[in-house]
């Protein structure tokens, strides 16, 4: 029985996180982690990896945010290069199932607002899509797909 216990255990501590933030807010701050400074060095972006879009994105955004694509420049930064200063995340509203997350901060410069449309699944707040006035993540992925 001790066995069976351990080997439970050991398997259980394999299994990977479970996709998803216990806040809306640590979501959208945890977006912008990894925009760094704008270096390679420093940061490369939210990575495009299966497994990282998982954790960020509901499943149908998740497969557009890992696909292979072309497009001019990163959304989330609206540039293609970036140095970001201070990240202001803020609700906006909630909404039956969905939550209004606005992100403000200045992208070398130019003063840049999104608003994250987010969820709470069953393993914690995910991204459904992200607004621009002008645009969305959802939009911009499917116009610059491979």
């Amino acid at each position: 029985m001790r066995l069976l216990f351990s080997a439970l255990l050991l398997l259980g501590s394999a299994v990977p996180a479970a996709a998803g933030f216990r806040t809306p807010e640590s979501l959208v701050r945890n977006v912008y982690a990894h925009y760094g400074q704008g270096t390679p060095e420093l940061s490369g972006g939210l990575p495009r990896t299966t497994e990282v879009a998982a954790q960020f994105f509901d499943a149908s955004l998740a497969k557009a945010w890992s696909a292979p694509r072309r497009e001019p420049y990163d959304f989330l930064v609206q540039s293609p290069r970036w140095k970001l200063g201070p990240v202001a995340i803020s609700i906006l509203r909630r909404q039956f199932d969905k939550t209004y997350v606005a992100a403000s901060f200045d992208n070398l410069g130019r003063r840049i607002s999104l608003n994250f449309i987010v969820a709470k699944g069953p393993d914690g707040w995910v991204i459904l899509d992200v607004e621009t006035p002008h645009d969305s993540l959802s939009l911009f992925l499917e116009q610059f797909r491979n």
